[in-house]
């Protein structure tokens, strides 16, 4: 499969998390691999434990990174962007996504999350921010990359 047919899936999380949270996100990341390219914050916690998960199963990553230096990408980002917006480039994340996936957070993750669902873009939540209409909750990573691509489907005729 080229590139080109690869999906786009984005992983929104805090940059900072416990093991458990580490766990599922690594999960996340490795089911992804071989159907999709992992995009993230390209910092720590949520976003190198996914980028682990998929490079470690053979899949690419990419780290749209809020600074101007690539070195600050966690090593698992093979793709680091450069974007010296800080925060704002959160957008750039949800746009070059198709579909999010949020696992955890904080308040950065809760942002991403309501860009994209502004954005129209389909967000599947793991362990994250309850009760926002419009992200569908699961429970485990399998159901995670499940749903992320069953909403793929849906929105084909969107993207």
């Amino acid at each position: 499969m080229g590139l080109k047919n690869k999906r786009r899936i984005a992983i929104f999380g805090a940059g900072i998390c416990d093991d458990e949270i580490y766990q599922l996100a690594y999960e996340v990341g490795r089911l992804l691999a071989p159907k999709a390219i992992v995009y993230t914050g390209g910092l720590g916690g949520v976003m190198e434990a996914a980028s682990k998960g998929a490079l470690e199963a053979g899949g690419l990553t990419v780290g749209i990174l809020p600074g101007n230096r690539a070195q600050d990408a966690n090593p698992y980002v093979l793709v680091p962007i450069i974007t010296s917006m800080g925060e704002a480039r959160n957008m750039i994340l949800v746009k070059t996504a198709e579909v999010a996936i949020a696992i955890s957070g904080s308040y950065g993750t809760l942002s991403e999350i309501a860009l994209a669902l502004k954005a129209w873009k389909p967000v599947i939540g793991l362990k994250t921010w309850p009760n926002i209409e419009g992200v569908t909750y699961v429970d485990t990573p399998e159901e995670a990359v499940a749903q992320a691509f069953e909403a793929l489907k849906v929105t084909k005729e969107q993207i």
